[in-house]
């Protein structure tokens, strides 16, 4: 998917995927979701979403739900928030650095 907000573009075909996560639902689950932490040459963080109509990612079609995809731009602490939530110890150490014990 490929995006422009406030100017800057956000392309998930040549950002570097750094992790993702998946609410264990199939994709036909109108409750699925899907989400991928990119990492841009420019070094900004930006989150891809899919999901069905019943996830976050669900669109609304006139009086019908859908589903939907969604690109949303980072901040590092973002990043850092959402890896801590989804990811492993050793890929947020990987992409962040050593942590503190």
């Amino acid at each position: 998917m490929r995006k422009i907000i406030k100017g800057k573009t956000y392309d998930t075909r040549t950002a570097r995927q750094i992790d993702y996560w998946t609410n264990g639902y199939t994709p036909r689950d109108f409750s699925y979701c899907y989400e991928s932490l990119y990492l841009k040459r420019t070094g900004e963080f930006f989150l891809h979403g899919e999901g069905g109509a019943m996830s976050r990612y669900g669109q609304h079609f006139g009086d019908m739900h859908g589903s939907g995809e969604q690109i949303r731009p980072l901040t590092v602490a973002e990043a850092k928030e959402w890896m801590e939530q989804h990811s492993t110890a050793y890929k947020y150490n990987e992409v962040f650095g050593e942590t503190a014990e």
